[in-house]
């Protein structure tokens, strides 16, 4: 039997899902940005494991993050002999860009509603 560890998030981290959620980033989505922003790189598998989700949740958070082009993936040789090989996923982006792009959205919106309350107040 292979022994591995599985990582866990420190309070430091679970303050930055927190801080990441509160500004409108899916909980999902946060979890997996942190996760692979100290890991560098992990399988589905590592994912679910070290932050907590399920399977599909895990899916769904990566399939939004690359299409996105925050994440990319590459195969690696299956650790046995024969068999499929194993996707590795990691950041494609650095973590200071990302939130960047983040923030700009954020901002983007708020100006978006911001406008609107005008919208509404021209009309009263």
């Amino acid at each position: 039997m292979i022994q591995k560890t599985i990582q866990i998030f420190t309070e430091k981290e679970e303050e930055f899902i927190s801080l990441l959620t509160s500004i409108g980033t899916q909980k999902n989505v946060a979890k997996l940005l942190v996760y692979l922003a100290k890991l560098k790189a992990a399988t589905s598998r590592e994912i679910e494991r070290g932050t907590d989700l399920r399977q599909p949740e895990v899916s769904i958070a990566l399939k939004y993050l690359s299409r996105r082009g925050w994440i990319e993936s590459h195969e690696t040789p299956s650790e046995k002999k024969m068999g499929r090989p194993v996707k590795l996923w990691n950041l494609a982006l650095p973590v200071g860009k990302i939130l960047d792009i983040i923030g700009q959205e954020t901002q983007n919106e708020l100006k978006t509603r911001l406008d609107m309350v005008q919208k509404v107040r021209n009309f009263a």
